[in-house]
């Protein structure tokens, strides 16, 4: 069933949106935005209107949402009750990543408010919610409705999720959702190609275009460097429980890694998100991996022996016999607000850690596990 949500504001282009199906807008011609990686996004621009098209990362042929924005690309919105100030419109963002990527355009005003605040660890935003200037609107599963109406955003940036049944009471408010279905898209460089559209939203389309332009540039610079290098192998993550999540052969981050010039033992795996294992799989197959990466949360640095203490069986893979464990403590560092929008700066620790010979210096992500 088709969703229609219509919202009046006080500008020349009101916005209309809808979820599901595959109407297409208009048989009039437009100016469609070239896209070179993103493979979800469609956007034309007419005369009176841009046009966005998302489609459904599950189900192919449909349609996730659709938006009619101003000329410009940009949400309408309530016009600044400061008229010395540029008009922009305000956000509830979803998530950290995402109040990153505004705070890189110059758009941190336009944050109203986050979801899953305790989880930011940008030092700009916990500061803007000390002083006021951002609330805090409760999960991002089950925002806070009362905050968000005090708040009278003009949109709010929400990640959809298969069969999650919708964003429940938030839709019933008549605010626009902006779906952000760019974790679904196949390649890095497709994922972060999404911030030229969200740099449109709010009014920093140049902007975005500039920064995607060069991570774009570094990321291919860094993946002809890697080219013709050594193949050594990789393991990636760790047990969770009794199940070892694997980034899929067609993942961004097993696309990512053959970029980095590495085998890796799933790159023939045609999943592009990622595959549960148990534990003897993995060890058949990644037992003799020269290097593990591995991500984790944790108040201090992991070592070895705690390693050990998780699976003893550990013990058994080259890599950490040789000592060449690399983890990234996602509790300390910046590698979910950093990394999406920006690959080529996990790209570079790929292949700084597989290929030292290359000079790129230390990774910033994955770092040596303490003997």
């Amino acid at each position: 069933m088709i969703k229609h949500l219509f919202i009046v504001v006080m500008v020349t282009a009101a916005l209309c949106s809808c979820r599901g199906g595959s109407t297409s807008f208009s048989d009039e011609q437009g100016d469609t935005v070239r896209f070179r990686y993103a493979k979800l996004l469609t956007v034309v621009r007419y005369s009176d209107r841009t046009e966005v098209s998302i489609a459904d990362p599950w189900n192919e042929g449909k349609t996730l949402h659709q938006y009619t924005l101003n000329p410009d690309g940009t949400l309408p919105h309530k016009p600044s009750t400061h008229n010395s100030q540029p008009s922009y419109p305000r956000l509830v963002i979803g998530t950290s990543v995402h109040c990153g990527l505004l705070n890189q355009l110059g758009r941190l005003e336009t944050i109203a408010g986050v979801c899953d605040l305790q989880y930011v660890h940008l030092p700009v935003i916990q500061q803007r919610a000390k002083s006021g200037k951002v609330a805090d609107c409760g999960s991002g599963l089950q925002p806070t409705v009362e905050t968000i109406i005090s708040l009278q955003p003009d949109a709010i940036f929400l990640s959809p999720f298969q069969n999650s049944g919708g964003y429940g009471r938030v839709e019933d408010l008549g605010i626009t959702i902006i779906e952000m279905a760019d974790y679904m898209e196949p390649s890095a460089l497709g994922r972060a190609e999404w911030m030229r559209f969200y740099g449109m939203l709010v009014g920093a389309e140049a902007e975005a275009d500039s920064l995607f332009a060069e991570v774009e540039r570094n990321y291919l610079a860094l993946r002809q460097k890697a080219s013709g290098n050594t193949h050594h192998s990789v393991l990636m993550d760790k047990l969770i429980g009794s199940v070892w999540y694997v980034p899929g052969g067609q993942s961004t981050l097993g696309r990512m890694l053959a970029d980095a010039a590495i085998d890796y033992p799933w790159k023939d795996d045609t999943h592009s998100g990622s595959v549960a294992l148990p534990f003897e799989s993995v060890f058949q197959k990644a037992l003799n991996a020269d290097f593990w990466l591995f991500r984790y949360n944790s108040p201090h640095p992991i070592t070895y022996d705690e390693l050990l203490s998780e699976k003893s069986a550990y013990s058994e893979f080259k890599a950490m016999r040789e000592y060449k464990a690399y983890g990234c403590n996602t509790a300390t560092s910046t590698f979910y607000e950093d990394t999406p929008f920006h690959p080529e700066r996990l790209l570079r620790d790929f292949i700084t850690i597989a290929h030292p010979e290359l000079g790129l210096g230390e990774p910033k992500y994955f770092l040596p596990v303490i003997k």
